[in-house]
């Protein structure tokens, strides 16, 4: 090989690593730090760009996108006492390229600690009941603690959710104790109640078939009361009727001979009949006296007004 062909190739490696330094493609959501000679000179955000060689480098490198943290698992001591274990996942987001390279030496792990040391200091104000329903105050106090103290590193921290609060074994079987009573406890009141409903419910029943019986019963007697007066006055109407047939046929043609005869009958058959209840018979002294009873009430027949329907 010749020198002339050694030095060709030595020129064409120095251009293809000049082109390969020079030359960059930052991709989408991305942004490149460059400093020339150690010194801060320009972010470079997506596209294609062009360094000055053995000058310029890229030191750091940072996606734009938003990125989701695992906190660790990590004890807490609540207001009663009692250490929980507490992770959670933060949310958060490079908004300023340069203070995030500049800031801070590692911002996903300085926050991560702020989140744990701000989750113990919420916890630490909260018993352990009501740490399981505050939770979304839990979270909105992290990202308002972790989002300020971020705001110099140049990331945004959008939200903070917790996944799990374990309580130690101990405490969690209590727990379940607590909440087997309190499930009993509803149980039988639920039961209570449906016997008191069931009570109630008989007795205005009860109440209800007494109110319609008595109402039977008073119906029953209405129409009783209303049946014997209809039959009352039917008999008066009858009897009434009876006696003005018996009146017109008295005034009329040989209506007093019946009578007399009729009252001569009926006179001498209770006569009769003392000798039949009695072993003693009264006879009259003055037989004549049976003409003067019928000739008494011929004339009371007599005297008695004929009314006329």
């Amino acid at each position: 090989m010749t020198p002339a062909l050694v030095f060709f190739v030595l020129v064409a490696f120095i251009v293809l690593v000049a082109i390969a330094k020079t030359a960059v493609v930052v991709p989408q959501k991305t942004a490149f730090i460059v400093e020339r000679l150690g010194k801060y000179r320009c972010t470079l955000e997506a596209g294609f760009h062009i360094l000055v060689p053995f000058f310029d480098r890229i030191a750091y490198r940072h996606s734009l996108k938003e990125q989701a943290i695992d906190v660790p698992p990590q004890e807490c001591i609540t207001k009663d006492n009692i250490a929980v274990s507490v992770d959670g996942i933060l949310y958060m987001q490079v908004v300023d390229p340069v203070k995030a390279s500049y800031g801070i030496g590692n911002y996903l792990f300085a926050t991560t600690q702020l989140a744990q040391t701000t989750m113990r200091s919420e916890m630490g104000k909260l018993d352990l009941d009501r740490s399981f329903e505050e939770r979304t105050m839990i979270n909105e106090a992290i990202v308002k603690a972790v989002d300020k103290a971020s705001d110099p590193w140049g990331i945004k921290v959008t939200r903070y959710e917790i996944k799990n609060i374990t309580p130690p074994r101990t405490i969690r079987d209590a727990m379940e104790k607590q909440m087997r009573a309190e499930r009993e406890k509803r149980a039988m009141i639920a039961e209570s109640e449906g016997e008191r409903q069931a009570k109630i419910n008989r007795a205005e029943g009860e109440r209800q078939e007494a109110i319609a019986l008595s109402e039977g019963e008073r119906m029953r007697k209405i129409n009783e009361a209303e049946g014997r007066a209809k039959e009352i006055l039917l008999v008066a109407e009858a009897q009434a009727a009876g006696i003005q047939k018996v009146a017109e046929a008295i005034s009329g043609q040989g209506g007093m001979e019946s009578v007399n005869m009729q009252l001569a009958q009926q006179y001498l058959q209770q006569f009769g009949n003392l000798a039949k209840t009695n072993n003693t018979m009264i006879i009259p002294s003055d037989l004549a006296n049976v003409a003067g009873v019928i000739q008494a009430c011929s004339t009371i027949v007599k005297s008695a007004p004929v009314q006329k329907a």
